[in-house]
């Protein structure tokens, strides 16, 4: 409960902040007054929805670990109802955990299109995610030591199997999105490089009329690279120009012991900036 609190006060003050460059000073004042009201009331509303996901998330995880003390008891008790206690009590802890994973999906997608956004709010939704996967193999634990104690009950073998596709699904909800990451970071920082001599570019319509990449350039004649490992580029010449433009400050043309001249990227992010591709004319 202090996590949702102190997330609450948290929204707040970004609340706050983005308020105050709502208003426009070109607008009439009670234009102005207007619309401010407007986001006032709109903000409010979603943080008034996302707290009470919030309390119900953590509610539900209360009632759960109240629910498996019950349960916890029960397995080592004795008495002819112990086995309809342990029954309702995992059908209880299937239904909240159900419940809190659709509680939390929803509230990704009011992050996701919503305007209140906040780095504190993500992180309470990735430690209630993993929560919520630790709770997962607690309950899987639980459901062991009954099996170790010849309690078999029909319905918790039904709660065991959907507990493992919950389980797998989240693994492989995690690994889509690592992996989507990863995509998109490796496209992010992905570029192209070609040298050749003037006939060379030529020939591949790299260069055209004195105008580089402007038609129908073979992209195959290109090298694919890394942005963040591509430092130096070795050009095999006594004479390069560089052909796209890149920042002057980015990069330096330096000679090695053979006279010929090497590419040295001082600062990729801002070499690339311009374009992901790079053309020199070389000799």
């Amino acid at each position: 409960m202090k996590k949702v609190l102190f997330l609450a006060a948290c929204i707040f003050t970004l609340v706050a902040c983005n308020n105050g460059k709502t208003s426009s000073s070109d607008l009439p004042q009670e234009s102005r007054a207007d619309s401010l009201q407007k986001v006032l009331e709109q903000k409010d509303n979603e943080i008034n929805d996302m707290m009470g996901i919030l309390n119900e998330v953590e509610e539900g995880f209360r009632q759960i670990n109240e629910a498996e003390n019950r349960v916890s008891v029960a397995k080592d008790g004795e008495g002819a109802n112990r086995q309809q206690q342990i029954r309702e009590n995992m059908q209880f802890i299937q239904q909240r955990m159900a419940e809190n994973r659709e509680l939390l999906s929803k509230l990704r997608q009011q992050v996701k299109s919503g305007s209140i956004k906040s780095e504190q709010l993500q992180k309470t939704i990735e430690d209630l995610t993993r929560q919520l996967e630790d709770k997962d193999h607690q309950i899987k634990d639980l459901y062991a030591q009954l099996e170790a104690k010849d309690i078999h009950i029909e319905e918790l073998d039904r709660t065991v199997t959907t507990l493992n596709k919950n389980v797998s699904t989240l693994q492989d909800d995690n690994a889509k999105k690592a992996n989507t990451i990863n995509a998109q970071d490796k496209q992010l920082n992905t570029a192209w490089y070609v040298f050749g001599t003037k006939k060379e570019l030529k020939e591949q319509n790299i260069l055209v009329k004195g105008k580089v990449l402007q038609s129908n350039f073979n992209k195959s004649y290109f090298t694919k690279c890394d942005i963040r490992t591509l430092k130096a580029l070795k050009l095999y010449s006594k004479s390069a120009k560089l052909l796209t433009m890149h920042p002057s400050s980015s990069y330096k043309l330096e000679r090695d012991a053979q006279d010929q001249y090497i590419l040295h990227i001082t600062n990729p992010q801002l070499f690339w900036s311009t374009s992901k591709y790079l053309v020199v004319q070389v000799k």
